[in-house]
């Protein structure tokens, strides 16, 4: 059982956890809780840690034990595991994972593809939000600017529930260089724009499709939104000027699975 803070292994989770530059480094995530143990890939894992107080309520699991025995976990004392967590109450295990690796042509060249493009995202709960509903709303992809959030901040980690686990995502240098490729091969691209004049649901999604959403605070760019084919909009009651990027981000989602179901 590790005791120490001073131990090599933890202050390495210690970094992971707290600096991107470190999990880019070494191509790795940390994901916390039973939950997101539970759901991940075994091929991906890398460590386990558990903290010494939660291996009795372990032990009753037995999907749980099981794949903690098959992959192998290092034991942690209470304090040093909350050292290591990213939460204030721990749940007590976390995982180390390797980075999946997905390629942008592959998204794009998917049979009628319904894709999510985010520009300059900053808040993690949203990309996380937004990744858990894609999944439910069965789109094949999500696509980010460089300056989004990183995708693999502990908080956007939480905030999927899993689903990072299994849709697929790409950062890209030039988003209107993706846009122009998107055009040639026929992905119809929508821009959430207050110069929107026509709803979002008087557009068809059935057929390939990309949602442009841009940051929290400013929106799309000019740059970006102005490559779009059509501006969208979605009906604001009251006072209202906008809504949570995530919220609507949801809603154009949907909208399109129920187009396509």
């Amino acid at each position: 059982m590790i005791t120490s803070a001073a131990n090599a292994r933890i202050k390495q989770v210690i970094q992971w956890q707290t600096k991107a530059r470190e999990r880019r480094k070494d191509g790795v995530f940390i994901a916390e809780g039973i939950k997101m143990f539970e759901e991940a890939p075994q091929e991906s894992i890398l460590e386990v840690y558990v903290a010494a107080g939660q291996i009795p309520l372990l032990r009753q699991t037995e999907q749980v034990w099981n794949k903690l025995e098959e992959v192998g976990f290092e034991e942690v004392s209470d304090d040093i595991f909350a050292k290591m967590s990213d939460t204030q109450t721990p749940q007590g295990i976390l995982t180390v994972l390797r980075q999946p690796e997905y390629r942008l042509e592959s998204m794009l060249d998917a049979e009628n593809p319904l894709i999510v493009i985010l520009e300059n995202l900053q808040d993690p709960g949203n990309l996380g939000t937004i990744l858990r509903t894609g999944e439910g709303a069965g789109i094949t992809g999500v696509i980010l600017s460089k300056q989004t959030v990183d995708i693999y901040n502990p908080k956007v980690i939480r905030a999927t529930m899993g689903s990072v686990y299994r849709v697929p995502f790409v950062y890209v240098e030039d988003l209107q260089e993706v846009l122009e490729q998107m055009h040639q091969k026929g992905i119809h691209t929508y821009a959430a724009h207050l110069k929107g004049e026509t709803y979002y649901d008087s557009f068809s999604f059935r057929e390939p499709t990309a949602f442009l959403i841009g940051n929290e605070g400013n929106g799309l760019s000019d740059a970006i939104s102005e490559v779009a084919d059509s501006y969208l909009k979605i009906p604001m009651e009251g006072k209202v000027e906008s809504l949570n990027a995530g919220v609507a981000a949801a809603l154009l989602m949907y909208e399109a699975h129920r187009q396509r179901r």
